[in-house]
């Protein structure tokens, strides 16, 4: 069985205003047309996973042209600007490509990243183990500079990240978040990569996932004889 799947070298690139009407219904082949709010499509490259007849249509904020990135920056920038945040907060990896832009069409002169890194001056009471569907390994932590604490400290915080699938990596956020004592008031994420998060984020707060926004949503994929389809 074929898998309709192909490099991304040339995905990310552009935003589409008119999708032959063939691509956008299953059974997709090689691409998702994730639809942004404006009614444009950003085509995403199906990945297999682990399971040989199982997907997910990836977006890779670094990988991505500066075009796309404003204009999902652009996007939650409106969707945000009723929450008033004082700080922008960018995840590691793939969230730091969004971050500064978000920050700066927030009115803000700087954001706040955190990291994967050990510098020798961070401190282990300020990090926090994390594990997410897209990586491999035990062991990472993710760690907020001691140097950056007082910007975070009492302050009304967006945490920004590309996506957000099992939740698990958005959650690590939150905790460290409570550990500097910052007032997380919303999550931004650019693709909502199915909604398995919702139950996680419930488990973790009732509140949390009311407090989730992003762009465009792609669905978890199965591999047909025809192409993939979403799974039910």
């Amino acid at each position: 069985m074929r898998d309709f799947t192909e490099p991304t070298t040339q995905y990310w690139q552009s935003l589409e205003s008119d999708v032959e009407p063939g691509r956008l219904a299953p059974p997709f082949r090689f691409g998702f047309p994730a639809r942004l709010p404006d009614g444009k499509f950003l085509m995403l490259p199906i990945r297999r996973r682990e399971a040989a007849d199982r997907a997910v249509a990836s977006f890779i904020a670094n990988h991505a042209s500066f075009a796309v990135l404003d204009a999902l920056a652009a996007h939650m920038a409106t969707t945000l600007a009723p929450l008033d945040p004082d700080v922008i907060l960018g995840l590691p990896t793939l969230g730091l490509a969004l971050a500064p832009s978000l920050a700066r069409l927030m009115g803000k002169s700087n954001f706040v990243p955190l990291g994967y890194s050990h510098k020798f001056w961070y401190q282990d009471s300020l990090s926090e183990p994390v594990t997410s569907i897209t990586t491999t390994g035990a062991g990472r932590r993710l760690f907020v500079d001691p140097n950056l604490v007082p910007r975070l400290a009492g302050k009304r915080v967006v945490v920004v990240d590309d996506t957000i699938s099992s939740g698990t990596t958005a959650i690590t956020a939150l905790k460290l978040m409570q550990r500097v004592g910052a007032d997380v008031v919303g999550l931004a994420f650019a693709m909502s990569q199915g909604r398995q998060w919702g139950a996680a984020l419930a488990a973790f707060g009732a509140d949390w996932p009311g407090k989730v926004s992003f762009v465009f949503e792609s669905p978890h994929l199965w591999l047909t004889e025809e192409g993939w389809v979403p799974v039910e």
